[in-house]
């Protein structure tokens, strides 16, 4: 009588240790991270309680903790509302950032002409740029954040999709012309797919640049639906507990786009996570 055989042992003998690995791979990408914050807080919370450092100048964790519980809702309502402004800000920086830079790559003269003013475009300071488009448009709508968002967004995709555009491998290249390829064609099949691991290094930048832009646009007024305003309004009323727990949602919020973008990245490019 002989043991029934395993079909997927069979299949793939090295499957159930190669499980483990991946197992213990993410055991330790996740472990030292936490022992590291916890240790933080930890100290954190033992310099603000025996040095007794006021709480306007520190609060201590479990302060902000019990703020950030007793808030939830609020941060909750206000991180939706300043991240679907990130969200939309990212979306239209991103698509006008992948046109201008496959039109930059079309020629070496348009590519080191654009890299400047994308430059100068990133160096704008948002505690200007702001109040300018709340001027221009009405303060009492999200068009002057989302285009605050849009704007700071632009540079990382911009540079990284360009770099990953004109990064082609001179054999593909001189495949496509044997082939008398177009140049739509060739970016389509050549230089937009070499692309993406440049273009998702600009994205994951960018969508954590999108909630900063979004939550600090919301300092110089307008609406008061969002984190940024919530963070000055308690800080005013000298709530320093309960603005660090606003600040704590929006680097949540900042934690959500940065994993969702790692998502994407690892959905659109299987071959990098192998």
């Amino acid at each position: 009588m002989t043991a029934p055989v395993d079909r997927a042992l069979a299949a793939d003998p090295a499957g159930p240790s190669r499980g483990r690995r991946r197992t213990a791979d993410g055991l330790w990408v996740v472990v030292p991270p936490l022992l590291v914050a916890v240790a933080g807080l930890a100290a954190w919370e033992a310099v603000v309680t025996l040095g007794r450092v006021a709480p306007f100048v520190l609060p201590a964790p479990s302060a902000i903790g019990e703020q950030f519980t007793r808030n939830l809702d609020t941060i909750i309502k206000t991180g939706l509302a300043s991240g679907t402004n990130a969200l939309v800000g990212l979306v239209l920086g991103t698509i006008v950032a992948l046109l201008a830079a496959m039109a930059a790559a079309q020629s070496r003269f348009l590519a080191d002409a654009s890299v400047p003013v994308a430059a100068a475009l990133n160096a704008l300071p948002i505690i200007a740029l702001a109040p300018i488009l709340n001027n221009m448009f009405s303060a009492t709508s999200n068009i002057p954040r989302r285009l605050v968002v849009a704007i700071v967004v632009f540079f990382p995709v911009f540079i990284n999709t360009l770099r990953g555009l004109r990064e082609v491998d001179p054999v593909h290249r001189e495949l496509m012309d044997s082939y008398a390829a177009s140049g739509v064609a060739f970016t389509r099949l050549v230089r937009l797919p070499g692309a993406l691991p440049f273009v998702f290094t600009g994205l994951r930048q960018a969508s954590s640049l999108a909630v900063i832009a979004a939550v600090v646009s919301e300092y110089f007024g307008g609406l008061q639906d969002g984190l940024g305003s919530r963070i000055t309004s308690a800080a005013a009323n000298t709530a320093y507990p309960r603005a660090w727990a606003f600040v704590l949602g929006a680097c949540v919020l900042g934690l959500v786009f940065y994993l969702i973008a790692l998502l994407l990245e690892r959905l659109a490019t299987p071959w990098r996570s192998r």
